[in-house]
């Protein structure tokens, strides 16, 4: 056998090979955004010179690099004089500012507390703010609306479309 014929048959397989098979065609993927860590169970404190000022609790929680998201979450926040606690079903914890889903209920150790669906608290002002429609308590006294701001530093309430039950006292 001629070399030239040999070399001829290998340049004719490989261009056959060249033209006939095509490369395996692999898509990217992308997975978005990939959380830092997952707990369960948990329980986040706060600490600061003067002593403990924040406590998440949640049952599942994930930390992303700029959040944490909470399933069943139990926000207590000590850093003013009257101590208010939050719990929701969902929460987004990021920065100074905590942002609620489904069935919150807001308490303060004064007894005042109100209960709605979707609300927002930030650290630094301490304003609770929810755009829908609410339920508060504030000793026997009921009230009813559809937007509330409730500013825990200075005890204000700003609120739209209120109903109000009022005890009066006997004497």
């Amino acid at each position: 056998m001629n070399i030239s014929v040999f070399f001829s048959a290998i340049i004719f397989a490989l261009s056959l090979i060249f033209v006939l098979f095509k490369p395996l065609n692999i898509k990217q993927q992308n997975f978005g955004e990939i959380p830092v860590f997952e707990l369960m169970d948990f329980k986040l404190m706060e600490l600061n010179e003067k002593g403990l000022t924040t406590v998440i609790n949640g049952d599942k929680g994930t930390r992303y690099n700029d959040r944490y998201l909470v399933n069943n979450i139990d926000y207590t926040d000590n850093t003013k004089e009257y101590l208010a606690n939050m719990k929701a079903n969902e929460g987004v914890y990021r920065e100074n500012v905590i942002d609620l889903e489904g069935d919150i209920v807001y308490t303060r150790e004064d007894g005042i507390s109100f209960s709605t669906e979707k609300a927002s608290y930030n650290k630094e002002t301490n304003i609770v703010v929810s755009p829908t429609s609410y339920i508060a308590y504030i000793g026997e006294n009921k009230v009813t609306g559809s937007y509330i701001e409730y500013n825990n530093a200075l005890e204000t309430t700003a609120s739209k479309n209120v109903t109000v039950n009022y005890k009066l006292k006997e004497r």
